[in-house]
This record gives C-alpha cells, sequence and structure tokens, in this order.
C-alpha cells in the first residue's frame, strides 16, 4: 500500500548578497521587526504542511546560529554550497534519511520573505498529482528586449514569458538525480532549470506579484510593506 506523499522544504541561504551594499547577508537585514530570513521560515511554517524545513547555510555564518527559529523543531541546517543548486542538493541530502523518493520538495529563496499559505497550497493542490511537478510564477506585463552590449537586437514575444519564482515543488528523487546530473552547469539558476535539462516540462502555476525577492536596498520597505499589509488583512 503506497503512503500519501509527505511535504518538505528546502531553503538555500548560503549566499552573501553583495548587490545591497550592506555590513551582512540581505538574509539577515532587519525587516519588520525580524530578519529577512526569520520572516521566509515563518511564512513556511505558518503554512502548516512541511514535515521538515532544511536550511542550507555558509560554514562561516555566524548569524545563523543566534536565531531562536535555528532551533525549531521542524528546521534542520545543512551545510551550504558555492551556488544555489549546492546548497538545494545539501539541503536534500541532509532530508535523505526520512523523505522518501516520490516526497515533494518545495525549494524557496531564503530572501523572499512576503510568501502566503495561499501560494504555498494553491501549488500543492494544483501539482500534487502531476508526474513532474513545476513552480510559481508570474506572467510577464512588460514589452522585454534582447539586449546586446547595450543595443537592441528585437522584441520577445511576451505572451510566452514569465518569471520564475518560488517555492518550486518537485519529487524528492527526481530533484535530487536532476540536481546531481546538473553539478557545475552555469544554466541552472533554479530548480525547474535542472529538470528540464532532464527533459522534463515542469508546470506554472501563477503567483502572487508581492512575492518578491529582496536583492537591492529599496526591495526592504518594500517588502515592509507587502508584511504590514498581510498582517492588517489578517486581523480584519
Amino acid at each position: 500500500m503506497s503512503h500519501s506523499p509527505k511535504f518538505w522544504a528546502v531553503v538555500p541561504a548560503a549566499g552573501v548578497g553583495k548587490r545591497m551594499n550592506a555590513d551582512r547577508p540581505k538574509q539577515y537585514l532587519p525587516l519588520a521587526g525580524k530578519t529577512v530570513i526569520e520572516q521566509t521560515l515563518t511564512s513556511l511554517l505558518r503554512a502548516e504542511v512541511f514535515s521538515a524545513i532544511s536550511v542550507a547555510i555558509s560554514a562561516e555564518d555566524p548569524y545563523w546560529p543566534e536565531l531562536a527559529i535555528a532551533k525549531h523543531s521542524q528546521v534542520v541546517t545543512a551545510p551550504g554550497g558555492r551556488e544555489r543548486a549546492d546548497s538545494v542538493l545539501s539541503g536534500l541530502m541532509v532530508l535523505g534519511g526520512q523523505a522518501e523518493e516520490r516526497d515533494w520538495v518545495l525549494v524557496h529563496d531564503a530572501a523572499r520573505p512576503c510568501l502566503t499559505s495561499h501560494d504555498i497550497h494553491r501549488l500543492i493542490n494544483t501539482l500534487m498529482d502531476d508526474p513532474v511537478g513545476g513552480i510559481l510564477a508570474l506572467p510577464s506585463h512588460d514589452t522585454l528586449k534582447d539586449v546586446q552590449s547595450q543595443t537592441i537586437f528585437g522584441t520577445l514575444d511576451r505572451s510566452h514569458v514569465w518569471r520564475a519564482l518560488t517555492p518550486q515543488m518537485f519529487r524528492y528523487g527526481m530533484l535530487r538525480a536532476a540536481l546531481q546530473a546538473a553539478a557545475g552547469n552555469p544554466a541552472v539558476t533554479d530548480e525547474a532549470s535542472a529538470l528540464e535539462l532532464q527533459g522534463w516540462q515542469p508546470k506554472i502555476v501563477e503567483g502572487r506579484p508581492d512575492n518578491i525577492k529582496i536583492t537591492r536596498p529599496e526591495d526592504l520597505p518594500l517588502a515592509q510593506f507587502y508584511l504590514q499589509q498581510a498582517q492588517w488583512g489578517e486581523q480584519a
């Protein structure tokens, strides 16, 4: 008798966030009374679907051990890697003793603190019977240019272009194998691209536009605004 698949989360958090021009990695910058990564992990825990959340942390990271959420019973720490794909694979390996091959893994950026439980459940409910899985994404509303050396070579058909978000949801065994096969490939910028290289075709689930990634200093006040709006919505 086959068991119902469990759901696990992996959060790669070994990056340094150079574009923030801050004195610490962006996941540890203050945001609405917590750090960015605390807000992100709180958003995942709030969904109440994950058996555990594996967080990949750099070995020389002095900030993570100081956070109370690092000791949460559902949070486990994995060694971070050089690239995002390395950290995700490390996070998967730490779950290896518990996760089954057909369990689902949702990989989420540490710097996306505004994720809602609604989007997590929508992703899961849409894809849980899919043979491959897929990602949250947004259709592009901007006109997109093909540019080389600051010169426009053409205009892309934006009806075919979506912006990849996270979480990205795939079977544990399939994702692990795809990342192992793609080790060192610079084309792997997210989990879906690793699956694509293996010939799989992940699905798209439209997400919310407030699921922003904190990349530059001006993203922090915007994230704070979205978090406050969400809190007011819960209280209303």
